[in-house]
């Protein structure tokens, strides 16, 4: 089933009509739940500038079969700018949540492959903030997940470890350096930041494992609850890790966290 996010779309920046995107979640719902279900909101990378479909539909299949509801954003990137990722992503936890009884869903995680993974964080960290209501009864509900799993994720956008081009295509090439800083989501963790898993490898070139650590390491400083996995082979973006026997274990890994660091119901 397919749902469109918005009630007010907005037109492309410069009002290209073939640049006008229209964001929308396809949701994977388990049925003959005795009890409501957690569920995992998926976010595929692609720097800003796409989405890359093997980190959207057969990640979803993959926590389907793991026993929790699934659902992939379709999110805007560039030529929109920040905050308009950020706010499909609110917009899509609150209406996924305006749902919760009717598909049996208990809690919500966010599911974040690269730049995937700093809109998860993002939307997430900021989601008191940024206001995305559009003016129906979602609009009552928290934006706000309940988890995050955060797949090579880019988490800075200007340190020396960051990934500048996804800085680029979010605010665009006439934003400062101090106002594309106020993203680095490492900055922005404190004690309120929701339970987090992530996993990266010690070879990523595209998005150096840096990032991950160093979110982490703020995570436990604020001593909360993370999880971080380091597989010491393998290139950036490969997804569900198929072929790879270590790296793609990380799936049954994020299906436990959440079960037992975070409290999720599964089928």
């Amino acid at each position: 089933m397919r749902i469109e996010l918005r009630n007010h779309p907005e037109k492309a920046p410069g009002g290209n009509p073939a640049e006008t995107f229209q964001p929308f979640i396809d949701t994977f719902l388990l049925g003959g739940a005795s009890a409501p279900l957690g569920g995992v909101l998926i976010l595929p990378g692609g720097g800003y500038s796409h989405r890359a479909f093997h980190e959207g539909n057969p990640v979803a299949e993959a926590f389907n079969a793991l026993g929790y509801h699934a659902f992939v954003l379709q999110y805007r990137v560039s030529p929109y700018r920040y905050p308009a990722p950020q706010r499909d992503l609110i917009r899509a936890v609150k209406l996924i949540r305006s749902h919760a009884a009717q598909w049996r869903l208990d809690k919500l995680a966010v599911l974040g492959f690269s730049a995937g993974g700093h809109l998860a964080a993002s939307g997430t960290m900021l989601a008191d903030e940024i206001n995305a209501d559009e003016g129906d009864k979602a609009d009552s509900f928290s934006g706000k997940a309940d988890a995050m799993i955060l797949c090579y994720p880019v988490i800075s956008l200007t340190d020396d470890f960051g990934h500048r081009g996804s800085g680029l295509y979010l605010f665009g090439e006439n934003a400062g350096k101090e106002e594309i800083a106020k993203a680095n989501m490492q900055r922005l963790v404190d004690k309120n930041t929701p339970p987090a898993f992530l996993w990266h490898t010690a070879e990523d070139n595209g998005v150096p494992v840096r990032n991950s650590v160093s979110f982490a390491e703020e995570m436990w400083k604020c001593g909360n609850t993370c999880e971080l996995h380091v597989f010491p082979h393998g290139p950036h973006g490969r997804g569900l890790g198929l072929g790879m026997p270590d790296v793609k274990q990380w799936t049954t890994l994020a299906a436990r966290f959440l079960e037992t660091s975070a409290g999720f119901t599964k089928a």
